[in-house]
């Protein structure tokens, strides 16, 4: 017996998912990759240039600040000298973006080491970090979002689909770093069955991980089985029942495919949000990372660290956010109607 598939029976509901018109030049979506790269082109420059005013913002001479009110004025004067900050504010841009080019983002004041040095010991540290914490939410969020879309179908185990509303809401709720603190009170701290900090060995990347990934996990979860619920009420699912096909086929190569977009989409800005939340989780477990490193600077006053962490930061989020939507526009061409 065949297989139904969306392509051999449409749904008026939930439109089968068709190839895109091609990787051509002049396909749709070339053209939205490449109003995509012209964003992400534009919110680089703004980040560039909104992380270049961020030292000349602050309060007071923010030589000053990081040397400490002591130092001896010469000092003052040979650092900001060396910084060229006292150079005009276009002259310091100009030179901002060359050095950018470059990959020079200067030096730290605390440590007169490179900053993109500092960075790059410590960017693998946030990146394995967030990585593995979102594909432990997409590990957690699928399978249980699928099984609970099966299970209360057509208003079906209303008190399970009560309890998994009300659980998600809560844990999605939680914000990590304070998630992160009770996972060390009790699995390090009461049990001692894992480390309390740092980056030692498969088992240091437990808690974090979870800190960072149980929260999102419960937010997926919830958009899987909304979706799930939809597609599950299609008429080519429905045609698939009444030939018969086995139930875990009809849920896992039918249904799943067709109700990963709007994952996909929530996931993407998830992984944006768990980057972003590695500042906090990081400081929790003593991680050695780029989130323990902007908070020490920002404690230390070291504004070109700052400003250099900064920027990395936000470049990989709107990085990711564009890789994300260049994904979806390939595994669902739909999403670039009205884009193009």
């Amino acid at each position: 017996m065949t297989a139904l598939t969306p392509a051999t029976a449409p749904d008026p509901v939930a439109p089968p998912v068709t190839p895109p018109d091609g990787l051509r030049v002049g396909g749709r979506w070339t053209r939205f990759a490449l109003r995509r790269a012209g964003r992400l082109l534009v919110s680089l420059w703004v980040l560039v240039t909104a992380s270049f005013l961020m030292i000349h913002l602050v309060p007071g001479d923010p030589v000053r600040a990081a040397l400490g009110m002591t130092a001896p004025a010469d000092l003052v004067a040979a650092k900001r000298a060396e910084l060229g900050l006292d150079d005009p504010l276009l002259t310091q841009y100009l030179h901002y973006l060359g050095h950018l080019f470059t990959g020079n983002l200067g030096e730290s004041i605390a440590t007169e080491l490179p900053v993109a040095q500092t960075i790059g010991q410590r960017l693998p540290a946030t990146a394995s970090l967030a990585v593995l914490a979102f594909l432990v939410a997409l590990a957690i969020a699928i399978p249980v979002g699928v099984a609970l879309a099966v299970a209360t179908r057509r208003g079906r185990r209303r008190r399970t689909e009560l309890a998994f509303a009300g659980t998600s809401v809560v844990l999605g709720s939680i914000p990590d770093f304070l998630l992160g603190v009770a996972l060390v009170a009790v699995f390090a701290v009461n049990l001692g069955v894992l480390p309390v900090a740092g980056r030692e060995g498969p088992d240091s990347y437990l808690l974090p991980v979870l800190a960072l990934a149980i929260g999102p996990a419960a937010v997926l979860a919830r958009i899987v089985r909304v979706e799930m619920l939809a597609v599950l009420e299609t008429d080519y699912i429905r045609t698939a029942r009444a030939k018969r096909l086995p139930p875990l086929r009809i849920t896992l190569r039918h249904a799943l495919p067709n109700a990963v977009t709007a994952t996909l989409t929530l996931g993407g800005m998830l992984l944006s949000t768990m980057i972003a939340g590695t500042v906090l989780v990081e400081n929790v477990f003593a991680w050695p990372g780029l989130g323990s490193t902007i908070v020490s600077s920002i404690v230390a006053k070291d504004y070109p660290m700052v400003q250099g962490t900064v920027l990395v930061y936000g470049a990989i989020v709107l990085v990711v956010n564009t890789l994300v939507d260049l994904a979806l526009a390939t595994i669902d061409p739909r999403s670039t109607i009205g884009d193009t």
